[in-house]
Parts: C-alpha cells; sequence; structure tokens
C-alpha cells in the first residue's frame, strides 16, 4: 500500500494515499452494466474455513461450476469464530488493544498514508507487546468503517497473504477481527512505494539498473501468482502497490481485489470490473472476463512507467499524451524514436540495448488481442538478461525486432515453481509459492 515510508515522531508524514486512491488514477468498480455494485456487508463473525459437508457438497458442484462461481474469492460460506484464521502459519491474530498500543493509540504522527481503505500507521512490535514476538517494525492497515473498501476485500487479503510466501509479495505480519474492527499487519517498507520515486516531484530519479531491478522483482511476484497449482489473478497492478524495502526490493500488495483463477476447461473468469483508470486490460473492462492476461497487460502499463516517468493517466498533459499507452504504444517498435520514450531524468544513463529490449517487451504485454501477450515466466526471463544492463538476448527475434513470445513458450519452460502448503483445515488451498 502506497506511503509505507518512515514517518518520524512528532512530525506527521507528506498526504500521501493507500493503492486505493492513487495519484494518476482511481479505483473503480462497476456491475457488468456498468452500475457500481453494493459494498459487502460487515458482520462480526465471517471467517473462512469450510466444514467436511461444505467440502463435498462444493467437489458435487465441481462439473456444473459456472464463471462467476470460479469468480468467487476463496472465502468460507460457513460462519465460525474469527480465531479460526490462525491456522495459516505464522499470521498472527492480534487483539484490537495489542495493535492501540503499538500505533500510540492510533496517534496522527504514526499516520504513514491513508485511502479508500482506510489509514494506515506505523508500530512496531516486540516482546513488549506479546511474548516471543520478535523485534520488528510493521505497518498497520485500519479498515474504514465507511469507506468503499469493506469486509470482503480484508477477509481477501487475510485468505490469499495468509498462505503466500515469496520474496516479492509483501508479508502479512498478522491480523485483528474484533466486534466490527477490521485491521492488517504488514511488515514495513521503507522507502514507500514505486509510485512516490517516480512521480513525486521532490524525488531524486531512479537510476535505469533499479527500474529494471524493480520490475524484474514485480515480474517475479506476479509469475508466483499466476503459476500457482490454483492461478491468482491480482487484478490492481499498479505503482502504488508496489512497495520497495530498504535495498529497492519490489514486493506486491494490497489483494484485495485478487482473485482466484479459472480452472480446468475454463478460459476466464466472470466479474464486475473493478481496478484502477490507466491500468485495467481492455478486454477486462469491455467484458468482464479476467485472466492471467490481463495482469499482463497492467505490468505493461507499468513498465512504461518506468521506462518514460510518466503516469499512465496525466491529465496535466496535451490531450493526445493523457493516456500514457495511447501515446507511447506506436513509438515503442521503432528504434529511431527511442530517445523520445525514455525518461529524460536518466539524463542518457542507460543501456540502449536493454532499453530496446525493454520497450519490445512492453509491446507485447500491452497487445490488444490477450493470446499474442506473453506470460509473466516469459517476461521473467527477459528482464533478467538485462539486471547487468547488457541487454543480452533473452527471447527469440523476429525479423521486426520483436521477441515472439508464442515460439518462445513452445521452447523454454517456467522458471517460477509453486507448490500447495498442505493443511487439512483450509479448503480451498491456495498454494505458496518458491522461486528457484
Amino acid at each position: 500500500m502506497r506511503g509505507w515510508a518512515t514517518a518520524g515522531r512528532g512530525t506527521r508524514a507528506p498526504p500521501t494515499t493507500t493503492p486505493q486512491a492513487r495519484r494518476g488514477g482511481q479505483r473503480w468498480g462497476t456491475a457488468a452494466r456498468g452500475r457500481r455494485m453494493p459494498s459487502s456487508p460487515r458482520t462480526r463473525k465471517q471467517v473462512h474455513l469450510l466444514q467436511h459437508s461444505d467440502k463435498n457438497a462444493l467437489a458435487d458442484r465441481k462439473h456444473t461450476r459456472t464463471s462467476s462461481d470460479v469468480s468467487d474469492p476463496p472465502t468460507p460460506r460457513k460462519i465460525e469464530d474469527a480465531k479460526n484464521i490462525s491456522i495459516y502459519n505464522n499470521v498472527i491474530a492480534f487483539t484490537l488493544f495489542e495493535l492501540e498500543t503499538i500505533t500510540k493509540s492510533f496517534r496522527a504522527d504514526y499516520v504513514l498514508g491513508e485511502g479508500g481503505f482506510g489509514t494506515v500507521y506505523k508500530g512496531y512490535i516486540d516482546e513488549n507487546v506479546r511474548v516471543g514476538l520478535k523485534s520488528l517494525p510493521v505497518a498497520v492497515k485500519v479498515l474504514n468503517k465507511d469507506g468503499h473498501q469493506g469486509h470482503r476485500e480484508w477477509l481477501t487479503e487475510v485468505n490469499f497473504l495468509g498462505q503466500l510466501r515469496h520474496p516479492n509479495l509483501v508479508k502479512l505480519i498478522g491480523y485483528c477481527c474484533e466486534d466490527d474492527h477490521r485491521l492488517l499487519v504488514y511488515e514495513f517498507m521503507f522507502r514507500g512505494s514505486l509510485e512516490n520515486h517516480l512521480f513525486r516531484k521532490t524525488a531524486t530519479p531512479l537510476p535505469w539498473a533499479t527500474r529494471m531491478s524493480i520490475a524484474l522483482g514485480a515480474a517475479k511476484g506476479l509469475a508466483c501468482l499466476h503459476n500457482a497449482e490454483r492461478p491468482v489473478i491480482y487484478r490492481d497492478f499498479k505503482t502504488s502497490n508496489i512497495l520497495l524495502d530498504s535495498d529497492y526490493t519490489a514486493k506486491l500488495s494490497d489483494f484485495g481485489l485478487a482473485k482466484a483463477g479459472p480452472e480446468g476447461d475454463e478460459t476466464h473468469v466472470s466479474t464486475r470490473v473493478m481496478g484502477t483508470y490507466g491500468y485495467a486490460a481492455p478486454e477486462y473492462v469491455m467484458t468482464g472476463h479476467l485472466t492471467a492476461r490481463s495482469d499482463v497487460y497492467s505490468f505493461g502499463v507499468v513498465l512504461l512507467e518506468l521506462l518514460t516517468g510518466r503516469k499512465s493517466i496525466d491529465k496535466s498533459r496535451a490531450s493526445r499524451e493523457h493516456s500514457l499507452v495511447d501515446w507511447v504504444r506506436p513509438k515503442l517498435s521503432d528504434k529511431r524514436r527511442l530517445h523520445q520514450i525514455i525518461d529524460p531524468k536518466l539524463e542518457g544513463q542507460y543501456s540502449v540495448r536493454a532499453a530496446h529490449k525493454a520497450c519490445s517487451l512492453a509491446y507485447y504485454c500491452l497487445s490488444q488481442n490477450p493470446k499474442a501477450r506473453p506470460l509473466m515466466s516469459d517476461v521473467v526471463e527477459t528482464l533478467e538478461p538485462l539486471q547487468s544492463g547488457g541487454g543480452s538476448d533473452g527471447a527469440i527475434v523476429q525479423a521486426g525486432g520483436l521477441p515472439d513470445y508464442r515460439v518462445r513458450r513452445s521452447l523454454t519452460g517456467n522458471s517460477v515453481h509453486c507448490r500447495a502448503i498442505p493443511n487439512p483445515k483450509c479448503s480451498p488451498a491456495v498454494p505458496a509459492c518458491r522461486v528457484r
């Protein structure tokens, strides 16, 4: 979530927002006919665990399941006590009193950011909070009871991040579900969001090598989700949801809109359209059909932002440049126009060969035809050789100079592997991911 940067005691952090309310694009949601869907009702005891009989019932419906059934996140139908979420390994069930203690009763000078979900505070956990806790700075996200996000999004984050572990996914430390209070506790990301580093006027420009490293880390995070035994579609990939730790390692945050992907012969998930204007794939906006390739399109938009230093939507520019994709995509396949694309703040300090390859990758990620977009595992393999700046061949090149990912896919295997952590109490299981 945006703005997880350090806020000193006695000084309020600059006004920032969480991913739900970002500069340069706002999260929106519509039903198939374009009307806004009502927020999910908040309940005191909604948790997930299905009883054994519910599992059997779910299995009986497997062959008659509709796409809308598949689109539902792995939230439970059986309502049980909130403490049952503690079946997730290494996720702590905090009390509201404990979180009030570490944030000094949610004091104003502990605020890191605020947005659609609510307010984010910095805190510090140690043995004074609870015996056995490792000393650790954390970010505490508090659900705004009157905000656009609700219990459903909160529960979705707990369900996914409670079971997913990967170096490029933000770590969920714990949660609180007490009365109508909903809070999430994450690892603290010292350098805040990528959005701040790219677009805040006072920020020092990110070097080329750092930008390519961030692109690779974010790509690995998405590839992990897509290559899971049951694929996970992130659905809200954007610069404000990419957080950076002290050494600029990129980690995906805010899984409130994540969806379990299609299974078996199903080609997509049908769901109401939600996401952020400027990042969502065009076919998803038009039809509500969600696939992993929808995330690939969003990755292409973020890659363009890294390359150009421009926002995906910027109404302060000339009308023909309002949409970054519309303005820059025709230029991506023309090597002679590279200087018009790359962020001038880099002052020429980048590998021209690597920049050409990154532009070619963005071109394919932004294809209007979803099937022509690369898999995220292909994206990872293409970006890895660019980390040294040399831009050695990472993809088969066609006569036009662009990588043919459809050919590449048949010649290479996935470099990201996922495995499920067995849990007899949890169904359906969301696989945890490991990168070799």
